[in-house]
C-alpha cells in the first residue's frame, strides 16, 4: 500500500498498470473507461499519453482513495 506522502505520478500508462494501480482486473478497468471512451481519445501504441491519465483520475479519481 502506498503511503500518504508518496505522489502518484502523471506519465504514460497502459491499460494493465491503471488497472493494478485501481486494484481492478483489466476487463473492469474497459468497462470503467467506457462511457469516457470518446473524450479519451485513442491510445498511442499500448499507452495512454499523460493529458489521457491525468483526464481518467479526474473522473475515476486518484486510485486508493
Amino acid at each position: 500500500m502506498k503511503e500518504k506522502n508518496e505522489v502518484l505520478e502523471i506519465k504514460p500508462y497502459s491499460k494493465k498498470e491503471l488497472a493494478d494501480l485501481y486494484k481492478i482486473g483489466v476487463r473492469s478497468m474497459t468497462t470503467w473507461l467506457e462511457p469516457f471512451k470518446e473524450d479519451l481519445g485513442k491510445r498511442y501504441g499500448w499507452y495512454y499519453n499523460p493529458k489521457q491519465v491525468k483526464y481518467i483520475f479526474d473522473k475515476l479519481g486518484l486510485p486508493g482513495e
